[in-house]
């Protein structure tokens, strides 16, 4: 007789390379679609959208397969559905799915992946379910559950490798071309397994397997959507409100797969006398976190904070998932009623809340229904007079109920914060607040327009001072000086990225010419209805609406005599404003001798060596002014970095830079490559 561990062996090895390659390509793919959606983390969330609908399809397709067909036919029809995913290699994005500009982003990226990496992605989430239930029909007497804790041990390598190794390594389009390659070698793995499968095919034992119940089938998909929830609306807030650096969109999901290979491999990790108390600690934190409690700290702090909750949060939603497992002939039901769970959360914060709520009320939901959700099912397991004879017992209970209460009063907290605003609202890019320090009839009282915690502008009330150029844009930042230097020589012809409040229209001149482009409709609505740069304006100022990057490439040569960067996604330049392709692209659209501005101001990342090397390489030369904090005219510290050859702005630029940072190992961003661990402060 054969050992039953080599005999599992190849559906192990199948397994884990299906696991690796399904959350490798996640990573890789959304970098290769987030430049053409204005390098958005609401991208990021829409791709996990896709993700986990596309694994409940896989895990559907798993539980019709093996319940409706003989072992004979599965193979076959698993075998034929391979090979017909090999004509979606190599998974490279066709340019047409590129946006026109200005229409809703969540239908077209969904479609882009539809159809780049549809199938193979819907066999690859199939093929955990699938194959244990194949192995636990071959009799080989290994547990299939523990092959689910393997399967998220391989997703969780993927996703952590990427960002270390793969990314730094290899261009997107090498990229693209390896995964394939592992794809096809899968192909083959699955294929061998299938026909083994099939010729050592056993019936199921079925006694003492009884069905689960409604209610047992409701507390899986309860416990599976908490944790999807919780672990979208944290990757949204922290990319939000504490920073937007796309690698850290991975740590999220990483922790949520560990408590998956934890909670599964056995039952040592998952200790509720150890976690249900740490459970209602995290949710008070998380609670905490959304009134802003956590503000105050750093950076690295807050991640810390977060990811810690985050963690506990999943590891006992998991880990009571865990405990509920039905034997192995309802395996590809069990694994349906998570994925169900999965793609209800996932739906919830990326698909409904930007169309439901003005605000981001989906995260202090998500945290309260995680402590209902987790209370229901410790008493529907638990007999509840003997759960309630120790102190400990009625702690718990009461600490659950205080952070079911908090997450709802936060719910309440936020919605009423939005009725203080002047205006509150939200699309696919994100929420905008806007609101007033004062009464119009203080000098000194201010319009501000905050994305998140990161301010985008502010304006004075007072019709007198309306037109004064304040925080980033002030004369002394670097975008001050440059216009200044740029005045006398005659009109000037200016390209914008980003509108914001439309703060550099007040530098505008009768004879001088404006040109924005503004990828979020909702902003250019604001910047008309509640600031004033625009419309006071001595000039007609333009706005382009769509993807700048996307408008230039479709546009003739503008001759502008000065171009300014200026998008942030929420306190991130978007990587793809700042590649090779970018710099030749502003070229193209500027006059030999005009002026490129940069703005570069970021708490996290060191952006000046980037485009001082992209400069170089142009022939042009780079200057970094940062500008100083100055409360009494309402200027913020900035950091600018203005490229140019022109020869009087550099002798007269030169006097207020400072020298820019060189990193001898930085290699040349490009549409296809770019690094962001060589840059972080």
């Amino acid at each position: 007789m054969a050992n039953p561990s080599l005999k599992s062996a190849p559906f192990a090895l199948t397994i884990f390379v299906s696991a690796f390659l399904l959350f490798q390509v996640q990573p890789l793919i959304a970098k290769q679609v987030v430049p053409w959606f204005g390098g958005s983390a609401a991208v990021w969330t829409t791709c996990m959208l896709f993700f986990q609908i596309a694994l409940l399809l896989g895990y559907s397709y798993a539980h019709l397969l093996t319940s409706r067909l003989s072992a004979r036919q599965q193979m076959f029809v698993h075998i034929g559905l391979l090979c017909l995913s090999l004509a979606s290699l190599p998974i490279i994005p066709a340019s047409w799915w590129k946006p026109s500009g200005g229409e809703d982003p969540l239908f077209r990226i969904l479609g882009l992946l539809f159809a780049t990496i549809g199938l193979p992605y819907f066999l690859l989430s199939s093929t955990s379910p699938l194959l244990q239930a194949w192995m636990a029909r071959s009799g080989s007497g290994t547990i299939p559950y523990r092959f689910f804790a393997l399967s998220n041990l391989g997703s969780m390598l993927a996703l952590l490798s990427y960002p270390v190794l793969v990314e730094p390594s290899l261009t997107g389009k090498e990229q693209a071309w390896s995964w394939s390659s592992g794809y096809f070698i899968f192909i083959v793995l699955c294929a061998f397994t299938a026909f083994r499968s099939a010729k050592s095919a056993v019936p199921i034992a079925t006694a003492d397997s009884p069905s689960p119940s409604a209610s047992q089938y409701l507390i899986w998909v309860s416990l599976s959507a908490s944790a999807s929830a919780l672990l979208l609306s944290v990757t949204n807030h922290i990319s939000e409100n504490v920073a937007s650096i796309p690698f850290l969109w991975v740590v999220p999901l990483a922790l949520y797969l560990l408590t998956f290979i934890l909670c599964f491999e056995g039952s040592i990790w998952y200790q509720r006398t150890l976690f249900l108390p740490l459970f209602a600690v995290a949710i008070g934190t998380l609670a905490w976190g959304v009134g802003k409690g956590l503000a105050d700290l750093t950076f690295v702090q807050q991640i810390a904070i977060y990811a810690a909750c985050l963690f506990v949060c999943c590891m006992v939603c998991h880990g009571e998932l865990a405990r509920t497992k039905p034997p192995a002939r309802h395996l590809t039901g069990f694994y349906l009623m998570v994925s169900v769970g999965g793609a209800i959360g996932g739906l919830f914060v990326a698909f409904l809340a930007p169309y439901l709520f003005n605000a981001f009320y989906e995260f202090p939901i998500a945290i309260a229904t995680a402590a209902l959700a987790v209370l229901a099912v410790y008493f529907k397991n638990e007999s509840i007079p003997n759960s309630l004879k120790s102190p400990r017992q009625w702690a718990w209970l009461a600490s659950f109920f205080l952070a079911a209460y908090l997450g709802t009063y936060l719910y309440g907290a936020v919605r009423d914060s939005a009725r203080g605003a002047v205006y509150l609202g939200r699309n696919f890019y994100g929420a905008l607040l806007v609101s007033d320090s004062g009464k119009a009839l203080d000098p000194d009282a201010l319009r501000y327009l905050t994305h998140g915690t990161i301010d985008h502008g502010e304006q004075f009330l007072d019709a007198a001072r309306r037109r004064e150029p304040i925080t980033y844009f002030g004369h002394d930042s670097g975008i001050g000086r440059a216009i200044d230097e740029l005045r006398p020589h005659g009109p000037i012809k200016a390209g914008v990225i980003g509108l914001g409040t439309g703060t550099i229209a007040a530098y505008a001149r009768p004879f001088d010419s404006y040109l924005y482009y503004e990828i979020n409709p909702m902003v250019v609505d604001i910047a008309h209805k509640y600031f004033h740069y625009l419309d006071d304006s001595p000039t007609k100022i333009d706005v382009a609406l769509g993807d700048a990057r996307l408008t230039l490439e479709r546009t003739a040569p503008s001759n502008f005599d000065l171009f300014v960067v200026d998008a942030f996604s929420s306190d991130a330049i978007p990587v793809h404003l700042l590649t090779n392709e970018a710099f030749h692209l502003y070229w193209k659209h500027l006059k030999p001798d005009a002026i490129l501005a940069i703005h570069i101001s970021n708490r996290y990342l060191d952006l000046g060596p980037v485009v001082n090397q992209e400069a170089a390489a142009l022939g042009k030369r780079a200057m970094l002014i940062s500008g100083n904090e100055d409360l009494s005219s309402e200027t913020f510290a900035s950091d600018w970095v203005i490229v140019t050859s022109r020869q009087s702005a550099i002798d007269h630029l030169s006097q207020f830079s400072t020298s820019i940072d060189k990193k001898p190992k930085l290699r040349m961003w490009t549409d296809d490559y770019s690094n962001l661990w060589q840059i972080l402060r």
